[in-house]
């Protein structure tokens, strides 16, 4: 994708406050917006809804869909489902947002596919980062699965990290998490 193409993305979030604010923060990041409030509505509006889509797929050129996790109807993990099982979208790449931190719901939604699992209140610095790595492209869909693994254990190693930093100087045993370092020094 050319740097001067404009990046279009498809929000989808039941609340009203939540897609005003993703809306906003995508145009600041000069993105172009859809926002519907439904999975539904987002399967309507990409034509996998077995109806016929009031706009042809080659037109839409979504680059990015951004949903909710948190839905009536339909959830975000299912929506996403309903995506990469599609053999014309699978390769747009998914962001699931929730303001939920729960481990299990993470991990399904990158097992599944999703590019990336955001907090709630997404920031700027995040849609800033995921306009960058759009454009990019695929470049290399091995650095995808990197980013993926390197995010599932960031996640899981969050609450094991020392609070204290370890000097560079210490032992190597010690820069560990303390479950590690016990571990190490029995052997």
């Amino acid at each position: 994708m050319a740097v001067e193409e404009i990046l279009h993305v498809l929000a989808v979030d039941d609340s009203l406050v939540d897609r005003k604010v993703i809306e906003r923060l995508l145009k600041v990041s000069c993105c172009k917006v859809t926002a519907v409030e439904s999975g539904r509505r987002a399967l309507q509006y990409l034509g996998l809804d077995g109806e016929t889509s009031s706009v042809n797929f080659d037109e839409l050129k979504v680059n990015l869909i951004m949903t909710d996790y948190s839905m009536p109807g339909m959830t975000g993990y299912e929506l996403l489902k309903k995506i990469k099982g599609s053999s014309k979208l699978r390769e747009i790449p998914v962001v699931v947002m929730s303001s939920e931190n729960v481990l299990a719901r993470i991990d399904s939604c990158l097992e599944e596919g999703a590019e990336e699992f955001l907090m709630k209140p997404v920031k700027l610095s995040d849609v800033e980062r995921l306009r960058d790595f759009i454009l990019r492209g695929d470049e290399d869909k091995n650095e995808r699965e990197v980013l993926t693994t390197t995010r599932k254990r960031k996640i899981r190693s969050d609450e094991s990290r020392p609070l204290i930093p370890q000097s560079s100087e210490s032992a190597p045993h010690q820069s560990l998490p303390k479950r590690q370092r016990l571990i190490t020094t029995v052997d």
